[in-house]
């Protein structure tokens, strides 16, 4: 009679010749995650918390704004100023951890509270329907902003 080699392994399939030890099999989760439901390593579980509500997943010493935005829309500025608003992303910089609104080239603008600059994108939080939410924008998209 004929013998099926794949018959060795309780599911049919000879998973143990192709899988490390301690891996598991189909369907097991691989080493270093807690099974089904549990989070990733870094995210949750044994020496690592989750990262809070709104907030990055990741890096950074990013302070939440604690309260709304100023309650009005400023007008777009014309030129670069010494009244703190700037075109491009050049000076964006000195308006960390302030209120600052920002003009896109698309036509959008809205307040937004940044909390890291880096190279390419501008890091922080938006204002929305909702309240504050984590976002980021790209350097290359802001016309102009002003800060307050």
């Amino acid at each position: 009679m004929y013998q099926n080699p794949f018959d060795e392994s309780p599911n049919g399939q000879p998973f143990n010749q192709f899988f490390p030890p301690g891996f598991g099999g189909p369907g097991a989760p691989p080493p270093g995650f807690g099974g089904p439901g549990a989070p990733p390593p870094g995210f949750g579980g044994p020496g690592f918390p989750p990262p809070p509500m709104n907030q990055p997943p990741m890096g950074g010493n990013t302070q939440m704004p604690t309260g709304a935005p100023p309650n009005f829309t400023p007008a777009m500025p014309m030129s670069t100023s010494r009244s703190g608003s700037y075109s491009g992303s050049s000076g964006i910089r000195r308006c960390i951890y302030r209120n600052t609104f920002i003009w896109l080239r698309n036509g959008n603008s809205f307040w937004f509270f940044p909390t890291f600059v880096t190279r390419n994108v501008v890091l922080g939080f938006r204002w929305g329907r909702f309240g504050w939410q984590y976002s980021t924008i790209n350097r290359d998209s802001i016309l102009t902003f002003q800060c307050f």
